[in-house]
């Protein structure tokens, strides 16, 4: 039997940061079921500048595709709103490249990796003893004090453990995305985002450029659509001619959660982040950034309850993550319903009398100058006085 102090199930970046910062004062396992660290991606690849600052990262080339100095949101009817910086904002990054970086940052902190490993939650009278492994035909067992649950959306760690991380259909966006070559970018300095109820329903259309002429192009639909994710993408470039001669390098297929944070991180000895936790915005279904701080907030409480060998200080993770991004989460989470009553002609009108700084703090949760805005709207006023 192999023992650790931390056990940290999935390396993506919630799992590989939180890691990399339990390993300060703790001996880590991270471990991936995937045989290559960062594959299949399932994500636009959109990184604010923000959170390399937030955690440290290095701007790398070997990652970093493209400067992004803001995006365009395209309301059904024409109009637009534009936000856009004189520096880049952000980046379009190589999802693939990336996770397996801060994987190997992990190693180089004293983190042991595996990829190909499968775990599953090692209990005996209901407590927690930390994880069995099936690492390439091997059957392992792990024996540690405290278990991190990274294991993304389908999260079988945290359900083992008894966290209820039932979903309501309408609190996860079906998401089908191309990385499409050869083709026509308006801007490629910026995101573009397509709204409407026939276009995407409940989510939007992204055409995040990766060069030039090649771009990663997606859609988000809310659960329990009619029609496939897939059937709305399609449709969408088909009606384009700026994309629809382009030749198709990948094809992504996931699905993302975008409801409130879980309520319960922690329970005994085991601590849930990223994707498994739900720690998305439930406006622009991004999630990295988000994941990344609980990684790191997971991690250091880890690393702490290590050094006192008292684990009552694991609730300090739930604690600080429900009191500060998990009660924004909470507000966003209201935008969203809001957001998805909104008809074709009332996302019109928004964009005519929003201005960028409305939208960017629409999305984090302050509706600010925003809400003015809409005083002679009364369907508008009434209709948010139930989310607001």
């Amino acid at each position: 039997m192999d023992e650790y102090d931390v056990v940290v199930v999935g390396a993506g970046p919630a799992g590989s940061t939180a890691a990399r910062f339990a390993a300060e004062k703790a001996r880590v396992l991270l471990v991936d079921k995937h045989r290559e660290i960062g594959s299949p991606k399932r994500c636009g690849e959109g990184l604010t500048l923000d959170a390399f600052r937030d955690l440290d990262i290095p701007l790398d080339k070997r990652f970093i595709n493209k400067k992004i100095y803001g995006s365009v949101v395209y309301a059904p009817g024409g109009g637009k709103i534009e936000i856009r910086y004189d520096e880049p904002a952000g980046y379009i990054i190589e999802r693939k490249i990336f996770d397996k970086f801060l994987a190997a940052e992990a190693s180089r902190k004293g983190v042991r990796v595996l990829a190909d490993a499968y775990a599953t939650l090692n209990t005996v009278n209901g407590r927690i003893m930390g994880v069995r492994i099936r690492h390439q035909g091997e059957e392992r067992e792990i024996k540690a004090k405290v278990v991190i649950a990274a294991d993304g959306v389908e999260s079988q760690i945290a359900r083992q453990a008894g966290i209820n991380t039932a979903l309501n259909p309408r609190d996860i966006d079906s998401c089908f995305e191309y990385e499409m070559s050869d083709i026509k970018i308006e801007d490629p300095n910026m995101i573009h985002a397509y709204l409407g109820n026939k276009i995407a329903p409940g989510g939007y259309i992204w055409i995040f450029p990766k060069d030039d002429d090649r771009a990663n192009v997606g859609v988000g639909v809310c659960g329990g659509e009619r029609e496939t994710a897939k059937y709305y993408l399609d449709r969408f470039i088909k009606s384009r001619p700026d994309l629809r001669g382009g030749s198709i390098l990948e094809v992504n297929v996931g699905c993302i959660p975008v409801g409130a944070s879980l309520k319960e991180l922690v329970r005994d000895n085991l601590m849930v982040v990223g994707d498994a936790a739900r720690q998305v915005n439930p406006v622009h279904a991004g999630g990295v950034h988000n994941a990344m701080l609980a990684g790191k907030l997971a991690g250091t409480t880890a690393a702490e309850t290590i050094d006192s060998q008292d684990l009552g200080i694991l609730k300090r993770y739930e604690l600080g993550w429900n009191s500060s991004k998990g009660k924004q989460l909470e507000r966003i989470l209201r935008i969203r319903y809001f957001m998805r009553k909104l008809g074709d002609g009332d996302m019109d009108y928004l964009t005519r009398v929003w201005d960028g700084g409305d939208l960017i703090r629409v999305s984090e949760g302050d509706w600010g100058v925003a809400l003015k805005k809409m005083a002679e709207h009364p369907r508008l006023l009434k209709l948010l006085k139930k989310f607001v």
